[in-house]
């Protein structure tokens, strides 16, 4: 009857173990996933930078003509230039015919016509390629921007080549293990170095470029792929292995998960149900002994019961405390909950700062020009010129202070009750935040701030993160398409204020299930977000009484309407 029990017991932890593995693994997957997407997200960013370096580089005058060694020395000094201050392994300067003019550091032959980045360039398009330095040994990035003259004609190319390493310099070493492959299944970038040049094999797992193949086997656990692999020891041995597309730079992200804390935590929760059902059958051992004892000796009656009650005391104690830990558990996930919304800001910020970083950029570079102006004037003796200097540079570093005040006020973690808040000025400030975006995205702003101030019931910071929310979504929304433009407007009615942000897209598909979490209208692979702003921004509007709908316009496109209640309205009531 023992050994029975303990089978039975054996075979309960069993399935318990299995259940929490598999719940466990479904949450390490959605953490994999978002630090699968922040991966992603670096890179595709850091590469992005070359990218427009190249194109900005293209229609540059000094790289114009070079028909003589003067103008190739001052167009190699340029590149030089460029070079030291982007961390770029070379930049070049290519004719029509494609041989190379000009070089920042000379690591490429001089003639680059058959190479696939050159080739895509001479068709117009922007060219890109990936592959080894033949000078320097290292990984490279290429991007070849097509520059035309004034008949439009095709008349060379201006190539940046990014050093890989460099850019993967800032996170090898990170969690998790991240790597890159290309078409031909070489692990070509990570941020693991021993991984990279092995090659994916058919059946799942890498195989090194040379030596023997490690031990590595796959198996199915619920819905999720597991490796194991003996590679290094800075690689999971049992991971779970995410992937996904990355057509933007022609490569697959993969990542390996670590999955022992899941099997940790599985293995608790056995050993719990375990030592329960133990106790559970000690005691109902105990209660037959004790109803035997009782029999035979009567006499013994008070005792047995006052040790019952003692014992029955103890459990009571103990469900008390597990209540309480319990109730700390609810805590500590309210406050995860609340995090994750700050993660979510903060990972706009991300995908905002190239652009924010260029705004920044551009004064700089102004105020570097007008300082040396200024200094110039006063050498000449004109004092008046070098003031309207100073009086552009101060007028340039106020919009700076502007640009970082909005990033320092959207960044924070707002916990304060609903205010009165001005929703004019809360507009325009995440207008400045996003108006590098818009910008770069092509897009005609219609928004006409009102004279005076619209005051709302509601929270400053949280106001602005809805705001920023529902534009980023409205460029999402119109991306490939011509007459982008977003119509801002603001409408009182009664005691209600009414902020319409409407965009020339395709519409909503599914208005009903627009606002459910982790639903998204993008393409699998996008590195836009995980379908959770328009979830954020829900309960955010709803926290502070208001209510945010979303429908198609009847000319196309979409429109979302957030009301809110009127400041003075609640003075009132």
């Amino acid at each position: 009857m023992f050994i029975l029990f303990l089978s039975a017991v054996t075979v309960f932890a069993g399935g318990v173990w299995r259940y929490g593995y598999v719940q466990a693994l479904d949450q390490v997957a959605q953490r994999g996933e978002a630090d699968l997407t922040l991966a992603t997200d670096r890179l595709t960013g850091q590469l992005q930078l070359y990218q427009q370096l190249a194109v900005l580089m293209a229609d540059h005058p000094g790289l114009a003509g070079l028909n003589g060694a003067a103008d190739v020395a001052r167009a190699r000094v340029l590149l030089l230039e460029v070079a030291d201050k982007t961390a770029a392994l070379d930049v070049l300067r290519v004719d029509s015919a494609g041989r190379v003019l000009a070089t920042a550091n000379g690591t490429e032959p001089d003639m680059v016509a058959d190479q696939p980045y050159f080739q895509r360039a001479r068709q117009g398009a922007l060219g890109e390629h990936h592959g080894i330095n033949a000078v320097t040994g290292q990984r490279a990035y290429y991007f070849a921007a097509p520059s035309f003259d004034g008949d439009g004609v095709f008349s060379g190319a201006v190539v940046v080549v990014a050093n890989i390493g460099r850019v993967e310099a800032e996170w090898r070493g990170a969690r998790p293990a991240v790597f890159f492959t290309d078409d031909d299944g070489v692990v070509f970038i990570s941020n693991r170095s021993e991984l990279l040049f092995w090659q994916q094999r058919t059946g799942g797992g890498l195989r090194p470029q040379t030596g023997a193949m490690p031990d590595f086997a796959m198996r199915q656990t619920g819905r999720h792929e597991m490796w194991l692999a003996d590679w290094s020891p800075y690689v999971p041995r049992r991971a779970l292995h995410l992937a996904r597309d990355l057509p933007v730079i022609g490569m697959r992200a993969e990542a390996l998960i670590d999955v022992d804390p899941a099997r940790r935590l599985a293995g608790l929760q056995a050993a719990v149900v375990a030592a329960v059902c133990l106790a559970f059958g000690a005691l109902l051992f105990l209660a037959t002994e004790r109803r035997r004892t009782l029999a035979l000796a009567n006499a013994r009656l008070e005792t047995r019961v006052a040790e019952r009650t003692g014992e029955l005391s103890a459990a009571n104690a103990a469900l008390r405390r597990e209540v309480a830990e319990r109730s700390a558990a609810e805590a500590a996930l309210k406050k995860a909950q609340a995090d994750l919304v700050q993660a979510g800001k903060l990972s706009a910020l991300g995908q905002m700062s190239a652009g924010i970083s260029h705004e920044l950029n551009q004064p700089l570079m102004a105020i570097q020009q007008y300082a040396e102006n200024g200094a110039l004037f006063l050498d000449r003796g004109k004092p008046g010129g070098a003031v309207q200097n100073l009086e552009r540079i101060s007028a340039l570093a106020k919009r700076m202070a502007r640009i970082i005040k909005n990033l320092r006020a959207f960044s924070r973690q707002e916990s304060e009750p609903v205010t009165r808040v001005d929703l004019a000025m809360v507009v325009g400030s995440a207008l400045e935040l996003s108006e590098a975006r818009l910008l770069q995205e092509g897009v005609a702003l219609e928004w006409h701030a009102p004279p005076g101030p619209v005051e709302v019931m509601g929270g400053e910071v949280r106001l602005g993160q809805v705001v920023v929310n529902l534009i980023s979504n409205a460029v999402d929304a119109m991306a490939g398409r011509t007459g982008k433009r977003i119509t801002i407007t603001l409408r009182r009615a009664g005691g209600q204020v009414f902020l319409d942000v409407a965009d020339t897209g395709p519409g909503i598909r599914e208005p009903e299930r627009i606002f459910d979490p982790f639903y998204s209208t993008k393409e699998v692979g996008a590195s836009e977000g995980m379908g959770l702003g328009l979830s954020i921004s829900y309960g955010l509007v709803q926290s502070f009484g208001g209510v945010i709908r979303g429908r198609n316009r009847t000319g196309g496109g979409a429109v979302f309407t957030v009301e809110l209640t009127a400041a003075a309205q609640e003075a009132a009531a």
